[in-house]
């Protein structure tokens, strides 16, 4: 049964409470795919040692930094192993060999939360909830920061995973006030507002208590002690997993029922950070038997002005116009100067030379051959 009280606010049928504080009607969770149900870079990707990031979903990032010994990381976006009522989750899975990290190296899954979509919940707290399995139980470190400029401050909780291999939630509140009284600037514009960081180990000079419960200013820390001394050291254990799902950050003291998004709603959200040029999303010219000039626009427009990456292997080139001439191997590409947040021009050569100088060239995949990231 649904109550709706006009005090309390209103009372699922599970016995939870969505108080008016939560702002239900207009961006209560402002986490991005907290659900994991959007993966436009594809299901699984190896995280390798140094400074590398994988996407097990948009948005969620495994920062790693480098490691002495160790196998690689594998991120993916699973559809089996999930909580009831979620249908993905994003898994960490160690390698054979658990990691040694350099000084300074560490794992984190991260989302880092645009200043523009955070802004309002600076001044008080926020309720971080999220859906959890590990392979080990233990205590367990999650740190938030923000990033404006040279000083990032930070505080970091902990948690506790009571059953290994057992889904579980979590919820932990952070009152932001205290880092900026702790000196922090937050970006309140299109850069990077706060960061929320799940850690998964590193280095000794990485395990601390600094910070906990806390807010730092880095600018008088050597080093920033995000791990605590009780924490797991999940990195460190062969073939060792974690699984999340079900992230949410709202404004409040208390967590409330996941807010579910329309697909379409949250493609769209996380195309701002990253999109692919899929099939009809450009148009153009040959302006030789090898070379094509193509304008294009993104799906939505884009946080900022992106970079963009060749997906050699990825999309087909077709010249209708005395065709079909289908290419599916670019060797080049460079972008024209009127390339913006919501379109512009780029230049791809092809390995052959099969155009008609001057005839329309579409591309016509539907699997991307650009992909465009503005990623904070």
């Amino acid at each position: 049964m649904l109550v709706v009280d006009g005090t309390s606010g209103v009372t699922f049928n599970d016995s939870s409470l969505q108080g008016a504080a939560a702002s239900p009607y207009v961006l209560k969770n402002r986490i991005i795919n907290g659900d994991m149900r959007i993966a436009q870079r594809g299901t699984s990707a190896t995280v390798s040692n140094g400074s590398a990031i994988g996407f097990g979903a948009d948005r969620f990032q495994t920062d790693s930094y480098t490691w002495s010994a160790g196998s690689n990381i594998t991120v993916s976006n699973e559809t089996t192993v999930v909580p009831s009522g979620f249908t993905n989750s994003y898994k960490w899975a160690n390698g054979a060999t658990g990691l040694t990290f350099n000084s300074g190296g560490f794992q984190s899954i991260t989302q880092k939360i645009e200043g523009y979509n955070i802004a309002d919940a600076y001044s008080g707290n926020v309720t971080i909830s999220f859906w959890v399995r590990s392979s080990t139980a233990g205590i367990y470190a999650l740190w938030i920061a923000n990033n404006y400029g040279s000083s990032e401050i930070y505080t970091t909780k902990q948690y506790t995973i009571n059953s290994a291999n057992t889904w579980e939630q979590k919820s932990i509140t952070v009152d932001l006030s205290g880092g900026i009284a702790a000196g922090g600037t937050w970006n309140k514009t299109n850069g990077e507002g706060l960061s929320v960081n799940w850690m998964l180990g590193g280095n000794a000079n990485r395990t601390g208590n600094t910070g906990l419960n806390t807010w730092v200013n880095t600018n008088t820390t050597p080093i920033y002690a995000w791990n605590t001394s009780s924490s797991v050291q999940l990195s460190a254990i062969p073939s060792s997993t974690f699984y999340l799902t079900g992230v949410q950050l709202e404004i409040g003291t208390s967590a409330t029922p996941f807010e579910r998004r329309l697909f379409g709603q949250e493609l769209a959200n996380c195309q701002r950070y990253f999109c692919l040029l899929a099939g009809g999303g450009a148009c153009g010219v040959a302006e030789g038997s090898n070379r094509v000039s193509l304008t294009y626009q993104y799906p939505v427009p884009m946080r900022g002005s992106p970079t963009g990456t060749l997906d050699a292997t990825k999309g087909t080139l077709n010249q209708p116009q005395g065709g079909p001439n289908i290419v599916t191997t670019m060797n080049n590409f460079f972008f024209g100067t009127a390339t913006s947040e919501t379109g512009g021009w780029l230049v791809l050569d092809t390995s052959t030379s099969p155009w008609t100088t001057g005839r329309v060239i579409i591309n016509a995949g539907t699997t991307g051959m650009i992909k465009f990231s503005a990623e904070l």
